[in-house]
């Protein structure tokens, strides 16, 4: 496969040694890959500007004017595929991930074999982005990218599903779940919500990331969280 990995850390040397790590890693995994580097966030928004098509993004946090979390910030507002790992030297900035939706955060130093593993799994998620679901909706076949689906809810005969837009189509909520994947978790017997599109969990309620809330019946907070986690 041919991928397209941005890194964007204001040292030149860690730019060298991530842009070698990468170069290793796709060799081994039989990857091409095409690999640009750049050393403020406000270069990188530049280039982005003219060619928005990577999909692996190695983001320093702590850089010069604009820090690595505004960016990613920013770029999310137009970009919800591109995989975001983040490079650190320091834990304070975990929480903030969640809001830009992180794959995983680095620690500076980083080691080959955290590497390694994390650029594999952000390429399964990138694969997994690919999947569709096609509905028949009036005559016409209507394609939605599984990974912009949020959650589907039952009404009757009837299931709404809510992706960027909602479509409505006549069939069970088992029948839907069997034409997605790990990534949905059954909620009682009325919703299918994306466990990567969940903000928080509370005993009562779902927070999705788009701050729609899904009601949560008694009894499965423990086994939604279990699902998150193992999702990991």
């Amino acid at each position: 496969m041919n991928y397209k990995i941005a890194i964007c850390d204001d040292s030149e040397a860690d730019r060298q040694y991530l842009a070698a790590l990468a170069a290793k890693w796709a060799a081994n995994a039989d990857h091409t890959v095409q690999i640009d580097a750049f050393n403020s966030a406000e270069n990188f928004l530049f280039h982005y500007a003219e060619k928005k098509d990577y999909d692996i993004l190695l983001l320093d946090i702590e850089m010069g004017r604009m820090d690595g979390v505004s960016m990613a910030k920013k770029l999310r507002q137009e970009n919800d595929t591109v995989q975001i790992i983040f490079i650190t030297g320091y834990s304070d900035y975990i929480s903030e991930g969640y809001e830009v939706a992180a794959l995983h955060y680095l620690m500076k130093p980083v080691r080959e074999e955290k590497f390694c593993a994390v650029l594999y799994r952000a390429v399964e998620k990138l694969r997994k982005n690919e999947k569709v679901l096609n509905l028949e909706l009036s005559g016409e076949m209507v394609r939605v990218p599984i990974y912009q689906i949020r959650y589907a809810e039952v009404f009757g005969n009837y299931v709404t599903i809510h992706a960027l837009s909602d479509y409505t189509v006549k069939m069970t909520l088992g029948k839907l779940e069997e034409q997605l994947d790990e990534r949905f978790y059954r909620v009682g017997r009325s919703a299918l919500v994306n466990l990567t599109r969940i903000s928080r969990v509370t005993r009562k309620e779902i927070l999705l990331d788009n701050g729609i809330t899904v009601s949560l019946p008694r009894g499965t907070y423990e086994g939604i969280n279990r699902a998150i986690i193992s999702m990991g």
